[in-house]
Formats: structure tokens, C-alpha cells, sequence
């Protein structure tokens, strides 16, 4: 049990609801903060970690886009289980060293900790190009650890955007910021695809980003500047860190942290799905239909970039709007998207075999419904956490998301639809391979409709929550050279 409140940490408090309203303010953008960067060095910061994020998911579906070529190349063609394998090792490796990267980024240079694990996923993608076709084992093990790379960038980035502003500019920063991960998936099989054709070798594909990568550690070593943990909200007034035990103790008692990591767990487990399987499932239908199936991969990138573009800017700006008459907007907004999305997810698999242009256009509704969550999540975390914890909250909710997420989908999609397909007439028609996947994918809906539900759970905390986290940041910047100590009043209350 932790300890009690101390008289210290009461005067904490009983300044910060005196400081409240001021803070309030400022983060509405009545007031300036003059401890917020909003300089031109801070957009600069952020465009880098854009750039860096964008790449990151261009590198992670250019697998996708050519999953085709890959099963033949290392002769699983007939094996849609091993196939999910590539995606979900990415994920274990993702989702397992995420918390010690959380632990790292609340502690150390966080710059330092992102341009090493850059490093280290671009020299292992550009090595699993060179991975013979009778080694998938070591193609399979090389993905794990470059996800471990990906991890230490996408565990950390956000909290540097969450130090750099307040309020309704943080939320359009993480906006612009997470535009990147619908936009990089889409940008991701279109060049994916391509390269691969231009060089007719998929190997190819996993080449050029190493490129890139390394741009990226310049422009973090030499330009991105990291901002002191809390800064925007302090006043530059150091926050000490408390016990890593401490810290998860009390992320385990902050329910509207919880509930909307089990929502974006069952939004990573739709879109973990759906990546890797969409595209080939509609190849099947266009095959069947007697249409070339070569432009798929294209045509699903550029839904997925225009839905990331919509999706992205409509959920922020209707959360922003709605916040005006009801504080609990962003977890609501969440949960509209999931909830209206089930029914377009649902009929776009469903006419797929016979009005191909027709489900395009219902897998685009979906997808934009989908992708109104992806900076809302973020910014729900950095305000109901305390500035020291994010990193941290940030690494236990991917870990969550994860595991039960994206790193499961891909595969069990595949072993059900192998399981399917091995008890029907045909197993190695067309017609079987495309329908065994679509009963699969119908799991998806459900999964939809129930993170829904979770994110209407976050509503009922989020307000409570946020006001807590509120009033000890605002003890913190009215006290001179005052550091949170080392306690969990904020969250063990």
C-alpha cells in the first residue's frame, strides 16, 4: 500500500486547485505559457519525429504490400499461418523491449535512446533483404529485432511532442504527428509495391528505407531539441521520478488509462488484421471476378492515405469542437468511430466477391472512422498522466495493445483461415483461399464494436482523472523550485 498523503503533498494540491483555473486557461490558449516552446525550433522538433514516423510504418507494410512475393519466394504459398508469423514477431519484438524503453525514456536522453534504435532497425531491415529463400527462420527472426528498434522510437516520440506543448496545440501537433501512421501504411504499400516491380524483386523493397533511416539519426543527433520532461507545464520546474514499481502501481489504478488501452487494443487488432490480409483478399476477389489484381496494392495504399488524411484531421477537429460543451469529447469521439465503423467494416468484406468497387468504397468509410482515434489515444494519455509517467504509460499501453492486438490478428486470421480452407471441396481453388479468408476476417467486426464499448468506459473516468493530474502539475510550476516528490497522490487516491 503506498503511503499516506503528507502535509507537504496536501499544501501540493491545495496550491494547485488555487492554480487550476489559471492553468485551465492557458491550456484552452486564454493565457500565454511562457515555459511552452512554440518557436520555431519546437515544429522543427516536431517535423523530425514526423519524418522518423512516417518511415517507421513505410518500412512496416512494405512487407505487407508484397506478402505474395514473399510466400513464394521462401515457398509458403499454401501456408497463411507462417505468413502471419513475419507480422506477428515484428509486434513480439515490438510490444516486449517497449517497456524498457518506457523505463529508459523517463530517466535518459531520450534522442540518444531514438537515433540508437533507428540505427539498429535500419541496418536489420537492409539485412533481412539479403536473407537466402531456404532461411525464413532467419528472415522471421530478423523482423522480431527490427521491431525492437521500432520500439525505442515510437515509445518515446510522443512524450517529446507532449513537453513541447499544452492544451489544444498539443492536440494539433499529435494530429500532424500521428497522420503518419495511416499516410506512412499507405505510402508503405504503394512504395513497397513499387519498388519491388521496378526491380522485380521484393527484396528490393526493404532496401531503400535503410536510406532514410540514417538521415533520420542525423537530423535527431545534430537538430531535434529535447525538451526538459514536464517543460510546457512547469514552468521548467523539475519533476523527480518516483519508484518504476510505484509508477506501475499506480498506471494499474488509472481507469481511464486503462480502458482506453484495452480500446486501442482492439483497434490495433482490427488494423493489425486487416494490413496484412486485406490486400490479398481482395486480390482473390478480383481473380475471381476476372479482373488483373496488380493495381490492389496500390489502390489499398492510397484509400489508406486519403482515410488517414480524413480520419486523422476529422477526429482532432471534432474533439476540439465538442470539448467546447463537454470535457469528456475525446474518448467519446473514439468511441463514435469505432462503433460506426463495425457496420462499413462488415459490408466491405461482405460484397467484396461480387461489387468490388462497392466494398472499396465501404473499406474507405471504415478505415476513416477507424483512423479518428490515432491522436486522440496519445493525447489522452499525456493528460491524465503525469509528465515523469508517460513514457512509461506510453510503453505498458503499446506492450497491452500489442500482445493482445496486432502481434495476435495477423496470425490467427491466418490459422483460422487455413483451418477453414482445409475443410472445404477445394482447397487450393481461388474460391476457397478467398472465402476461408473472409469468414476469418469477420472476427474484425466484433472486435470493432467492443473497443467501442471500452472507449465509452474511458468516458466516465476521464474527466476525474484529468483533474487530478492537473492539480499536481500546477503545484509543481507555482512553487519555486518545486519537483513533485517522489509519491502517487496524484493517482493513488
Amino acid at each position: 500500500m503506498m503511503m499516506a498523503e503528507t502535509d507537504y503533498e496536501q499544501k501540493h494540491l491545495l496550491q494547485g486547485e488555487r492554480e487550476e483555473e489559471d492553468e485551465r486557461r492557458r491550456n484552452d490558449g486564454q493565457m500565454p505559457n511562457d515555459s511552452e516552446v512554440v518557436g520555431a525550433q519546437a515544429y522543427v522538433s516536431v517535423a523530425i519525429l514526423c519524418f522518423v514516423n512516417l518511415l517507421n510504418y513505410v518500412d512496416r507494410y512494405t512487407i505487407a504490400a508484397n506478402l505474395g512475393d514473399i510466400q513464394r519466394s521462401f515457398r509458403i504459398s499454401n501456408n497463411n499461418s507462417a505468413a502471419g508469423l513475419i507480422q506477428t514477431v515484428f509486434i513480439v519484438g515490438y510490444m516486449l523491449t517497449s517497456p524498457l524503453f518506457g523505463y529508459l525514456g523517463d530517466r535518459y536522453s531520450r534522442k540518444l535512446i531514438i537515433a540508437s534504435g533507428i540505427t539498429v532497425w535500419s541496418a536489420l531491415t537492409l539485412a533481412g533483404s539479403f536473407v537466402s529463400d531456404d532461411r525464413f527462420w532467419l528472415f522471421v527472426l530478423v523482423r522480431a529485432f527490427v521491431g525492437v528498434g521500432e520500439a525505442s522510437y515510437v515509445t518515446i516520440a510522443g512524450t517529446i511532442i507532449g513537453d513541447l506543448f499544452v492544451g489544444n496545440r498539443r492536440s494539433q501537433m499529435l494530429m500532424v504527428f500521428y497522420f503518419a501512421i495511416p499516410v506512412g501504411s499507405g505510402l508503405g504499400y504503394i512504395a513497397g509495391s513499387a519498388v519491388a516491380t521496378w526491380f522485380h524483386d521484393w527484396r528490393f523493397a526493404l532496401r531503400f528505407t535503410p536510406i532514410f533511416g540514417i538521415v533520420c539519426v542525423f537530423l535527431i543527433i545534430c537538430v531535434l531539441k529535447e525538451p526538459q520532461r514536464g517543460q510546457a507545464e512547469t514552468s521548467n520546474q523539475p519533476m523527480s521520478n518516483t519508484d518504476y514499481l510505484a509508477d506501475l502501481k499506480a498506471l494499474t489504478k488509472n481507469k481511464s488509462y486503462i480502458s482506453s488501452s484495452l480500446g486501442l487494443t482492439a483497434q490495433c487488432w482490427v488494423i493489425g488484421a486487416l494490413s496484412l490480409w486485406a490486400v490479398k483478399t481482395i486480390e482473390y476477389a478480383y481473380t475471381l471476378q476476372g479482373f488483373d489484381n496488380g493495381n490492389v496494392s496500390y489502390i489499398f495504399g492510397a484509400l489508406t492515405c486519403f482515410a488517414g488524411f480524413a480520419g486523422v484531421g476529422l477526429g482532432t477537429s471534432s474533439a476540439q469542437y465538442v470539448r467546447q460543451y463537454n470535457p469528456r469529447a475525446d474518448p467519446l469521439v473514439c468511441a463514435f468511430g469505432m462503433l460506426c465503423g463495425t457496420p462499413f467494416l462488415f459490408l466491405g468484406i461482405y460484397v467484396a466477391d461480387s461489387q468490388v468497387t462497392v466494398a472499396w468504397i465501404f473499406i474507405l468509410i471504415a478505415e476513416t472512422l477507424l483512423f479518428l482515434n490515432w491522436a486522440l489515444i496519445p493525447d489522452i494519455l499525456l493528460y491524465v498522466l503525469i509528465p515523469t509517467r508517460r513514457a512509461t504509460g506510453n510503453a505498458i499501453q503499446m506492450l497491452m495493445s500489442h500482445l493482445l492486438g496486432d502481434a495476435l490478428s495477423p496470425w490467427i486470421i491466418g490459422f483460422i483461415s487455413d483451418r477453414i480452407r482445409n475443410g472445404m471441396s477445394a482447397p487450393s481453388s481461388i474460391h476457397d483461399q478467398y472465402y476461408s479468408l473472409v469468414y476469418s476476417l469477420y472476427i474484425g467486426c466484433f472486435v470493432t464494436a467492443l473497443g467501442g464499448g471500452f472507449f465509452l468506459m474511458t468516458a466516465l473516468f476521464v474527466v476525474e482523472d484529468k483533474q487530478r493530474v492537473e492539480k499536481i502539475v500546477a503545484s509543481t510550476r507555482a512553487m519555486n523550485g518545486g519537483a513533485l516528490e517522489g509519491n502517487s497522490v496524484d493517482e493513488d487516491r
